[in-house]
Order: structure tokens, then C-alpha cells, then sequence
């Protein structure tokens, strides 16, 4: 397990892969973000993006899920306040495989609980051609090991 006292400024941590289908686009769409582009290929096809797309908040479940499963179950996580700012950067198309990466920051101890630490972090999601196609800024509370 890793504690607030583990985590460096500038470390790079890669959480993992996945590739998104097409009916995993359209599902996730026809529960939570039913726009054309994301539930109907034939509309789709007409629209910006010339074809069939992932949510954005698809995007970040999927990273939500790398996170999780990757990054917060090997640490001391003590929840977050939130996040600063999401990016969609480029579309995520049926078939694409996408890859999440964490970057810290900043390293703060908290001033009101002297066992918590705080990182601010850079996520960012890439395609399988290596573009971001979402970004995340956000903070992280953190166990420290010590006080």
C-alpha cells in the first residue's frame, strides 16, 4: 500500500487499457447521455464527428474504473474534494482502445488534519495512437504513514 509519503512531484503512473465497443457506446449513452452521435449510427454518421462516439462521461467512467482498479486500491485513499477541470480533447470511436496515465503535481500536507496529505493530479486518457483524448485535474486526499 502506498501512503501520502510515497508519491513524488513529476511521477508518472500508468493504470491500464481498455477497449470500448460499440454497444458499450450506445448503452452508456441510451442510460446517461442520449445524444444522436452516441446511440445512432445513422445519425451519427451525419454529424461532426462522421460516425458513431463515445460519451465523454463514458470516457470517464472507463477511466474512473482504471483509477480505481489500478491506482486508488494501492493506496491509502481517503476520498476527494473534486476535480478542477475535464477536458474531451478527441472523440473515442467504437473499437478504440484507451489507456490511462496519472501525473502528480503537487504534494501537500493537509493543515488541519496532520494525517492526511493532498496530491493534485494530472489524468489523462490516450487513444490507441497515442492522443489525449480526455484530460482530468483534480485532488486526491491520502493517508499519511506518519504524522
Amino acid at each position: 500500500m502506498r501512503y501520502f509519503e510515497d508519491f513524488e512531484i513529476g511521477e508518472i503512473i500508468e493504470i491500464g487499457s481498455k477497449k470500448v465497443t460499440k454497444e458499450e457506446i450506445i448503452t452508456f449513452a441510451r442510460a446517461f447521455d442520449p445524444q444522436p452521435f452516441h446511440i445512432s449510427e445513422a445519425k451519427a454518421n451525419d454529424s461532426i464527428f462522421g460516425g458513431l462516439v463515445a460519451s465523454g462521461w463514458h470516457t470517464c467512467a472507463v477511466f474512473m474504473r482504471l483509477y480505481v482498479d489500478n491506482f486508488l486500491t494501492k493506496t491509502i485513499s481517503l476520498g476527494s474534494p473534486g476535480v478542477d477541470n475535464i477536458r474531451w480533447l478527441k472523440p473515442v470511436f467504437p473499437n478504440d482502445t484507451i489507456s490511462g496515465r496519472i501525473t502528480v503535481l503537487e504534494t501537500q500536507s493537509s493543515h488541519n488534519r496532520p494525517n492526511v496529505g493532498i496530491l493534485k493530479i494530472k489524468s489523462e486518457m490516450f487513444n490507441q495512437n497515442g492522443e489525449v483524448v480526455m484530460r482530468i485535474e483534480g485532488t486526491g486526499f491520502f493517508g499519511k504513514r506518519r504524522q
